[in-house]
C-alpha cells in the first residue's frame, strides 16, 4: 500500500544535510587547530627538567600560563639546538620563589593574536550554517507535512492501493446493508450524473458505528479500491497535539488539499477522539478546549466545503457514537450512520470462507457447524481464529488445517490457553471435577438455545481451574424470562454440586455468583421482569453501547422501592439455586458417574458427552419451582 508523505527530492535534502555537516567540520578544525598551530612548533620537555634547568642557572626568561610554560635559555645546550622550550605546569607554589633567586625574569604570556583567517571564519561559520539549517527544515515544510516547522500541516496519509493489497467490496462479508450504503457512495463518485439529473444530492459525510473489529476500517479501504479517486486517511488523535490551535489549523489545511484533488475521500479513524460533544465541559474548569476548536473547525469545514461539480465526502468510524457533538450528526454533516454490527450465522460463514481460502484446509472441515459454534463473534475475532488454528496445525507439523484445530481455536478465544503446568492438588481437582459436572447437568436440562459441548478440568487461561463450554445450536436474538432463569440455575450449578457432595462450598463460584447477580438485577430493573415490581426501568442505561463496560446505577427511588428491587433479585437467585440443588439430587447417581470419569480423562466431549447427559432427567419438583 503505497503511502505519500514527503515530495522534496531526495538528492536535495542530501545536499542539504551534506553542506550543514561540512560546515560543522571546518568549525571544528578552525576552533581544535589553528589556534594551537603556533605552540605545537615549540619543543615540549618534562616539568622536572625544566626546574633543573633553572637550577643551574640556564634559564633567562620565562612566560607562564595556565596552559603551559615557555622558556628562553641563556645558552643552547648543542649547536643547532632549540633554544626556546615549553612544558606543562604543575601546582608548583614555590616556582616564583625559585626564578627569583636564580635571576630569572618571568612573566604572564602576552595573548596571541588571532591570525586573519581565523577571524573571519569565526564571523562567517556560525551565520552559514544557521541559515543553512533554516533553509533545510523550510524545505521540509514546503515538501511535505513531517518538518519540524510544519505542526499545523494535516498529517493525512493519501491511500494509493496496488494491485496486490487493494482491498475491494468483494473482501468485506457479514455486513452487506453497510456494503449497499457504501456502494451508493461509490456509484455517485464514478456516475454522478445519475443522480444529479433527477436534484438528488449524495451525503456530504457517512459514519459507520459498531463494536471493535467488525469491519469499519477494513470497508473504508474497500472504498478506496471501488472508488478509484484520492483517498485521505487520518486518526482523529492525529489533529491535536502540544500546540494550542495546531488542530484546527490540520483540519484547514486537510481540507485545503482535498478540495485540490476533489472528487476525493476523507477517511477520519475514531471520530470520537475530537469529536466529543460540547455540552459535557461546560462549565468545567479546565476544559479541553483545544479540542473543542478542532471540532468548531471540523463543523465549519464540513458544513461549507461541498461543490456540486466536485465533491468532498467524509468518512469516519467510532465505536462510542453517544458520545459524539449533536451538530456533528445533524443533517448536512454526517447525514447518515451506517451500522457495522457483528455477523449473523450467514455472515460469519461468508467470513470463514474468505479467511479459509488463505489456509489449508484439511478435506472434511465443516465451516457450517464452525459458524454456529461462534455465535457473537466479529470479523476480527473470526480472522483470529483461523489463524490461531493454522498454528496450532503447524505446531503440530501438519501440513492442513483440520476440524480439531478450529475446535482447539475457539476454546483459546472463549476460555483462553491450556495450563497444563498448573497442578491441582487431588482434593481441588476432585472438588473442580463435580463443580464442572454440576454445571454441566443442570445446563442440559435447562431451556435456550445453548448446549453443553464440552467439559474439562484442564485449567484455562488466568483464573479458570476448569470448564464447562456451551454452544449455541441456533441464532437467538431475544430471552425469555424462563431463559434468563435457567442461565441463572446453570451458573449455579457448580456452588449447588459442591454443597450436595461435599456439605460446603469453596471460593470457584465466584465468578458464576457475580454473573448470576447481574442477570437477576437486569432482569428486574431493566427488563421489567417482576410481577411485584411491574414493567418498570429501575436502571439508568449507562456505559458505551459497542465497547461495554461501566455500570447501570439506579435511579433515584424510596428506600421501600429499593428494599423491594434487593428483595425480587434475591428470590430470583435463591429459587434458581433451590432449581439446581433439585436437579442435581435427583441426578445424584449420573453426577458421581460422570464426575469419576472426568477425573481420569480430564476432558469429556463429542458423542461420549452427549450419550452420558441424555439419561438425566428433569425432576418435577425442579418444574414446580418455576
Amino acid at each position: 500500500m503505497p503511502i505519500r508523505k514527503d515530495d522534496t527530492p531526495p538528492n536535495r535534502r542530501f545536499g542539504i544535510v551534506n553542506l550543514v555537516l561540512i560546515g560543522f567540520g571546518v568549525l571544528l578544525l578552525v576552533s581544535s587547530f589553528l589556534p594551537n598551530q603556533g605552540m605545537q612548533q615549540v619543543p615540549r620537555v618534562p616539568y622536572s627538567l625544566f626546574v633543573s634547568q633553572v637550577d643551574d642557572g640556564s634559564v633567562r626568561r620565562a612566560y607562564i600560563t595556565q596552559e603551559q610554560i615557555r622558556y628562553e635559555l641563556k645558552e643552547a645546550p648543542a649547536e643547532g639546538a632549540p633554544s626556546v622550550l615549553a612544558t606543562t605546569p604543575i601546582f608548583d607554589m614555590d616556582l616564583p620563589k625559585r626564578l627569583e633567586e636564580h635571576g630569572v625574569e618571568f612573566a604572564a604570556a602576552p595573548p596571541q593574536k588571532p591570525s586573519f583567517i581565523t577571524t573571519a571564519l569565526s564571523w562567517i561559520v556560525p551565520p552559514l550554517i544557521f541559515i543553512l539549517v533554516l533553509q533545510f527544515f523550510a524545505r521540509r515544510s514546503m515538501g511535505g507535512a513531517q518538518g519540524a516547522l510544519s505542526f499545523t500541516k494535516s498529517k493525512a496519509k493519501v491511500y494509493v492501493p496496488d494491485e496486490e493489497s487493494r482491498v475491494t467490496f468483494a473482501d468485506v462479508a457479514g455486513v452487506d446493508e453497510a456494503k449497499q450504503e457504501l456502494t451508493e457512495i461509490v456509484d455517485f463518485l464514478k456516475t454522478p450524473e445519475r443522480y444529479t439529473a433527477i436534484g438528488a444530492r449524495i451525503p456530504k459525510g457517512v459514519l459507520l458505528v459498531g463494536p471493535p473489529g467488525t469491519g469499519k476500517t477494513l470497508l473504508s479501504k474497500a472504498v478506496a479500491g471501488e472508488a478509484g479517486v484520492p483517498f485521505f486517511i487520518i486518526s482523529g488523535s492525529e489533529f491535536v497535539e502540544l500546540f494550542v490551535g495546531a488542530g484546527a489549523a490540520r483540519v484547514r489545511d486537510l481540507f485545503e488539499e482535498a478540495k485540490k484533488k476533489a472528487p476525493c475521500i476523507i477517511f477520519i479513524d475514531e471520530l470520537d477522539a475530537i469529536g466529543k460533544s460540547r455540552a459535557g465541559s461546560m462549565g468545567v474548569v479546565g476544559g479541553n478546549d483545544e479540542r473543542e476548536q478542532t471540532l468548531n473547525q471540523l463543523l465549519t469545514e464540513m458544513d461549507g466545503f461541498a461543490a456540486k461539480d466536485k465533491p468532498v465526502i467524509v468518512l469516519a468510524a467510532t465505536n462510542q457514537p453517544e458520545t459524539l457533538d449533536a451538530a456533528l450528526l445533524r443533517p448536512g454533516r454526517f447525514d447518515r450512520q451506517v451500522l457495522v454490527d457483528r455477523p449473523d450465522l450467514s455472515g460469519r460463514k461468508t467470513i470463514l470462507d474468505i479467511y479459509a481460502r488463505k489456509v489449508k484446509l484439511a478435506p472434511g472441515v465443516d465451516l457450517d457447524k464452525l459458524a454456529q459454534a461462534t455465535s457473537g463473534f466479529s470479523g476480527a475475532d473470526l480472522a483470529n481464529l483461523v489463524n490461531e488454528a493454522a498454528l496450532l496445525a503447524a505446531r503440530s507439523k501438519r501440513t492442513s488445517v483440520e476440524q480439531g484445530d478450529l475446535n482447539e481455536a475457539i476454546e483459546r478465544v472463549v476460555a483462553g490457553l491450556e495450563k497444563k503446568s498448573r497442578v491441582l492438588q487431588p482434593d481441588e481437582k476432585k472438588v473442580v471435577a463435580y463443580h464442572e459436572v454440576g454445571h454441566a447437568i443442570v445446563g442440559h436440562l435447562m431451556p435456550g438455545g445453548s448446549k453443553v459441548a464440552k467439559i474439562s478440568i484442564v485449567p484455562r487461561g488466568m483464573a479458570a481451574l476448569g470448564y464447562t463450554l456451551q454452544l449455541p445450536t441456533e441464532e437467538r436474538f431475544l430471552n425469555s424470562k424462563e431463559d434468563l432463569e435457567g442461565q441463572i440455575a446453570t451458573l449455579l450449578g457448580g456452588r449447588s454440586a459442591e454443597e450436595i457432595v461435599f456439605g460446603a462450598v469453596t471460593t470457584g463460584a465466584a465468578n458464576d455468583l457475580q454473573r448470576a447477580t447481574d442477570i437477576a438485577e437486569q432482569m428486574v430493573g431493566t427488563y421489567g421482569m417482576s410481577e411485584v415490581l411491574g414493567p418498570l426501568a429501575y436502571d439508568k442505561q449507562g456505559g458505551s453501547r459497542f465497547l461495554g463496560g461501566g455500570n447501570n446505577p439506579r435511579r433515584v427511588v424510596s428506600d421501600a422501592t429499593a428494599q423491594a428491587i434487593d428483595k425480587e433479585v434475591r428470590t430470583l437467585v435463591d429459587r434458581a439455586h433451590e432449581r439446581a440443588l433439585s436437579i442435581l439430587r435427583h441426578n445424584r447417581d449420573l453426577m458421581e458417574s460422570i464426575s469419576h470419569q472426568i477425573l481420569e480423562k480430564e476432558v469429556i466431549e463429542g458423542d461420549d458427552l452427549k450419550n452420558l447427559l441424555a439419561s438425566s432427567v428433569m425432576p418435577e419438583e425442579a418444574v414446580a419451582i418455576v
